[in-house]
């Protein structure tokens, strides 16, 4: 699933249609069930912002349209008018450059979803207080890879960043919050906020130390890493037992 990086690289691509007033077209019958384009076209688009793994367009006259790529989704920005191959959910018409919206899954005329989130881990400065106490509010058996990804607690963090910071952090996945002590906390929070941070500046994808590297060496001490389930969705944690080591409650 897309991240917060992703959200907030897509952002960075739509600047360019900031200010501009654009014609707006939902070609896929899911976008159009979900919005209406009449109450978006020919309106300027004042600005474009990610937060978490959402992405806010917000329009002249208080309109804000939300997008959330989930699995699939992506935004691409190009000239305007090139061919199509396909069917977008949306497309976002300026004088030169166009946006399109592909498996966009959500769609929303409103941002009530993110009254639900905790502080953006790239947020800046980022509210560290902040999601410390949203972290402390999860039930305190939650395991340390599922709570950061937890986007009532931290928005953005998901399963890759989630593996790659507790590495970094040399915590394990499986860590319960009642064993974490809040320097812990914030140790892997700041390495999340670091890594997502340095991708977004990077011209390519970073090097990952352990997410997909299942059975193969952990570069910082040469133990294979492991790979587990963890929580109700099910989502593959990755952490070399030998320096990320176990709780001490199993």
């Amino acid at each position: 699933m897309p991240e917060g990086d992703t959200a907030h690289r897509a952002a960075r691509r739509l600047q360019a249609l900031v200010g501009e007033r654009l014609e707006v077209e939902l070609p896929h019958p899911r976008a159009r069930a979900a919005v209406d384009p009449a109450l978006l076209d020919g309106r300027r688009l004042e600005r474009v912002e990610a937060i978490g793994k959402s992405l806010l367009l917000r329009f002249e006259g208080g309109r804000v349209l939300r997008s959330h790529l989930r699995l699939s989704g992506r935004w691409v920005v190009r000239p305007r008018g090139a061919p199509v191959r396909g069917r977008p959910w949306l497309v976002l018409r300026g004088a030169s450059a166009e946006a399109l919206l592909w498996n966009g899954p959500v769609l929303e005329l409103h941002a009530r979803a993110l009254e639900r989130l905790g502080p953006d881990i790239l947020a800046t400065p980022l509210d560290l207080t902040g999601a410390l106490e949203r972290l402390r509010a999860l039930p305190a058996e939650t395991r340390l890879g599922e709570a950061l990804q937890d986007q009532r607690a931290v928005a953005g963090i998901g399963n890759m960043w989630a593996a790659e910071a507790l590495w970094r952090a040399r915590l394990s996945p499986r860590l319960p919050l009642r064993e974490a002590g809040d320097g812990e906390l914030a140790r892997v929070l700041e390495a999340a906020a670091e890594l997502m941070h340095a991708a977004l500046a990077a011209s390519r994808p970073p090097a990952k130390q352990v997410h997909g590297r299942a059975g193969r060496p952990c570069r910082r001490c040469g133990t294979p890493i492991r790979a587990r389930g963890q929580g109700l969705a099910s989502r593959t944690a990755f952490w070399c037992p030998g320096c990320q080591p176990g709780p001490a409650s199993g």
